[in-house]
C-alpha cells in the first residue's frame, strides 16, 4: 500500500496527543503543559489529516454515516473527546479545580477514538495484514505509551517503552507467519488451483495447492491507480534494518534516555520519530489482495 505522509503525521501524532490527554484526563499529569501539549498533538494531526483529501474542505463530510463507517466514528470521537476535556483544560489553565468527571469521561472519548482510527484498517478484509485484533492494540499501545512518557514517573515509563518495543519487535514477525499461513496465491485468486490442475484441490500446501499459476501477461499495460495506491511497494518494505530501527527508537531508546534522566520531552521525541517510521512501515508492508493477480504473492519482503 502506499504510504500517504499525511495519514502517517495524522495517525502519529493525534494517537499520541489523545494518550497524552487521557493520561492528564485520568489525573496522572497536572498542569497546564501537559494539557496544552496533548491538544497541539491533537489538533496539528487532525489537521495533517485534511491534507490527504484532494479537496480538504469536504472534510466535514466524515462525519457521515457514523451508523457504518468507522471513519465518521473516528471523527465524532475526536471532536467529543475535545469537547469533553476542555472545561478541565481550561480550569488548569486558570488554575480553577480539577475537574475529575470531565476527565475520566473525556480519557474514555480519547481512547475510544484511538480505537476508531485502528479499526478504519483492520475492519478491511482486502489487507489481510491488516484485518487482525493486534492492529488495535498496536494503536492503543502506542498512544499509552506516548501519554506516560509525559504524565507517570520516569520508571514506569521506561517500563512501558520497553514493553512497546517488545510488542512491536515481536509483531513484525508474527504478522509475517499470519499472512504466509493464509497461504494466499495466485492460483486461490483465480480459481484455478481447485479446478483439478496439477495435484488438485486443497491439499496441505494451502488454499492455493495443487495447480502452480502463471501469469503470461500483465494486467495491466501502464501505471494504474491500482497499482500505484495497492500493489506497488516501497523500497524497504519488510527490511530488518528498518523494523529494528522503529523498535529502537518508538521503545528501547526513549526509555534508556529516561533511566539515565533526560527530559521527558526529549524522550517522546525519539518515541515519535519511531512510531513514524512504524507507520510507514505499516502502510507499505500491507498489500490488498488485489497483489496476487499481479506479483502472485503479499509478503512485503519479496521482490
Amino acid at each position: 500500500m502506499r504510504a500517504v505522509p499525511s495519514v502517517i503525521l495524522f495517525t502519529t501524532l493525534s494517537g499520541a496527543g489523545f494518550g497524552l490527554l487521557a493520561a492528564v484526563g485520568l489525573g496522572l499529569a497536572h498542569g497546564a503543559g501537559p494539557w496544552l501539549a496533548g491538544y497541539g498533538l491533537v489538533v496539528t494531526g487532525l489537521f495533517a489529516s485534511a491534507f490527504h483529501l484532494a479537496h480538504p474542505w469536504r472534510a466535514r463530510f466524515a462525519f457521515r454515516q457514523w451508523r457504518t463507517s468507522w471513519l465518521a466514528r473516528e471523527a465524532w470521537g475526536a471532536i467529543a473527546a475535545l469537547i469533553v476535556l476542555a472545561p478541565p483544560a481550561v480550569s488548569a489553565l486558570i488554575g480553577g479545580p480539577e475537574l475529575r468527571l470531565f476527565g475520566a469521561l473525556g480519557a474514555l472519548l480519547c481512547l475510544a477514538t484511538v480505537v476508531f482510527t485502528a479499526m478504519i484498517y483492520a475492519s478491511l478484509r482486502a489487507v489481510p495484514r491488516w484485518h487482525h485484533w493486534s492492529v488495535p492494540v498496536t494503536y492503543l499501545a502506542c498512544a499509552a505509551t506516548a501519554g506516560c512518557f509525559l504524565a507517570a514517573p520516569p520508571a514506569a515509563a521506561a517500563l512501558a517503552g520497553l514493553a512497546l518495543a517488545l510488542w512491536l519487535g515481536v509483531s513484525f514477525p508474527l504478522a509475517d507467519r499470519r499472512i504466509a499461513a493464509l497461504g494466499l496465491t495466485r492460483a486461490w485468486a483465480t480459481g484455478l488451483g481447485t479446478a483439478g490442475l496439477g495435484t488438485g484441490g486443497r491439499g496441505a500446501g494451502g488454499r492455493g495447492a495443487g495447480a502452480e499459476v502463471r501469469s503470461f501477461e500483465l494486467p495491466r499495460t501502464g501505471p494504474s491507480f491500482v497499482t500505484r495506491e495497492l500493489v506497488d511497494r516501497a523500497a524497504g518494505a519488510g527490511s530488518p534494518l528498518l523494523r529494528g530501527s522503529s523498535v529502537a527508537l518508538a521503545g528501547l531508546l526513549p526509555a534508556a534516555l529516561l533511566l539515565a534522566g533526560a527530559a521527558p520531552g526529549a524522550a517522546l521525541a525519539v518515541h515519535l520519530a519511531g512510531i513514524l517510521l512504524s507507520r510507514w512501515l505499516f502502510f507499505t508492508e500491507a498489500t490488498h489482495v488485489a497483489a496476487l493477480y499481479y506479483r502472485g504473492e503479499l509478503s512485503p519482503g519479496r521482490r
